[in-house]
């Protein structure tokens, strides 16, 4: 759970999870992430539009301090999402 160290908080990250089992929901955010690069997952704007736009989808309300540590999160990880290991690291994270 290294997402708390960048004060992500675990009940967030349930209700996020909740969210995402529906299916109209998870393909609005595969469409949103759909060919971003690890270019992409490195610049601090682009992360920021797209935890935006996840939001979003998402229906969360995010404070600027929230925003600033999923952004954070995100540029902390230096994913390349294809890069398997990458993936599969995230994927143990949060399942």
């Amino acid at each position: 759970m290294s997402y708390v160290k960048y004060g992500i908080r675990p009940e967030f990250v349930e209700r996020v999870k909740l969210k995402l089992k529906n299916p109209a929901v998870k393909e609005r955010i595969k469409l949103l992430v759909n060919g971003l690069t690890k270019y992409d997952l490195a610049d601090r704007v682009k992360v920021r539009k797209l935890v935006r736009s996840a939001a979003s989808i998402l229906q969360e309300k995010l404070t600027d301090a929230q925003e600033e540590q999923l952004v954070q999160f995100v540029l902390g990880q230096k994913i390349d999402p294809n890069n398997t290991f990458h993936l599969i690291k995230l994927w143990g994270m949060f399942r």
